[in-house]
């Protein structure tokens, strides 16, 4: 890149995003992006892959498609990028027929320079809606889930081969936390990357930490949890749970206990999950216990 093309990404990132300086790992992956290559992104969760994707969204002509799984991490990143300043939209299950219906018009008239989707909506929109759209760039977010070796596979990421023989021209950049070399080859192949430019982050994460405890009987579970939250007073967190009934259970001891706590679960209706979601995204609810619905929507 230019001189004056890194200036100018970097009077977008303070614009849109209020940082002075990208990451070092940022750069080159959205160079490659800006330059038309298919690239494949390795990078830990928190550092920074969206800016990968979303920065040459506002450099391209068109508009950048978002493939992700997260029905919730969709919203959130639509939501915040809207409070920036940044035109994006979402297509999948959570929005009504009307709210589909004016992101489509948005998207046919150039409005929109972000627009996030299921893998099943862009399958489902691949001959008719997304031909009627000039794109820029295609991204996959958590693309290890088109793998059979990758630890969350998807069976409807399998279908997103069906994009590059429909757009050969529109580069894709395939992004996630966790892919060994097994998995990264079969993201290449399942995605029909040519010529793809990798780039892997240091996966060292000093802020992270993993403990596992067993045998602690049922009874001292709930003692187990409180104990885990006092000591991280002020923070918010997620207490996951193995079944429904499990979140609401826990959600009620802990309510027992005084604790600012909510359930979520796909029970839930869609309105119910949206407040819990955004009263917990707003700070207004501390505590979620939940199933693995709070991630996947």
């Amino acid at each position: 890149m230019t001189t004056e093309t890194i200036d100018l990404l970097r009077g977008l990132l303070k614009k849109y995003y209020g940082y002075d300086e990208f990451r070092p790992e940022q750069l080159p992956v959205i160079a490659s992006a800006l330059a038309g290559n298919d690239t494949l992104v390795l990078m830990p969760t928190g550092g920074g892959k969206s800016i990968c994707f979303q920065m040459p969204s506002l450099m391209l002509k068109g508009v950048t498609l978002v493939v992700s799984p997260l029905i919730s991490l969709m919203k959130d990143q639509v939501d915040g990028l809207r409070s920036n300043g940044v035109a994006a939209g979402v297509l999948n299950s959570s929005i009504s027929s009307a709210e589909e219906v004016e992101t489509k018009t948005l998207a046919q008239r150039g409005m929109l320079k972000l627009l996030y989707l299921s893998p099943e909506k862009l399958s489902s929109e691949l001959t008719n809606f997304l031909s009627t759209l000039e794109i820029g760039l295609l991204a996959v977010d958590e693309a290890h889930c088109i793998s059979q070796w990758g630890h969350d596979f998807r069976p409807e990421y399998k279908h997103l081969a069906a994009f590059r023989r429909r757009f050969p021209n529109v580069p894709i950049m395939a992004l996630t936390a966790t892919a060994e070399k097994a998995t990264r080859r079969d993201i290449v192949a399942q995605l029909q990357l040519q010529q793809v430019k990798t780039f892997i982050s240091s996966f060292d994460r000093p802020n992270l930490s993993l403990t596992v405890r067993h045998s602690i009987p049922k009874k001292d579970k709930i003692r187990e949890i409180t104990a885990l939250i006092d000591s991280k007073k002020g923070a918010s967190g997620i207490v996951y749970c193995s079944s429904r009934t499990q979140t609401e259970d826990v959600c009620d001891a802990l309510r027992r206990l005084g604790y600012g706590v909510d359930f979520y679960h796909a029970g839930l209706s869609m309105a119910q999950r949206e407040t819990v979601q955004n009263n917990f995204i707003c700070d207004k609810t501390p505590i979620i216990c939940a199933t693995i619905a709070f991630g996947m929507g």
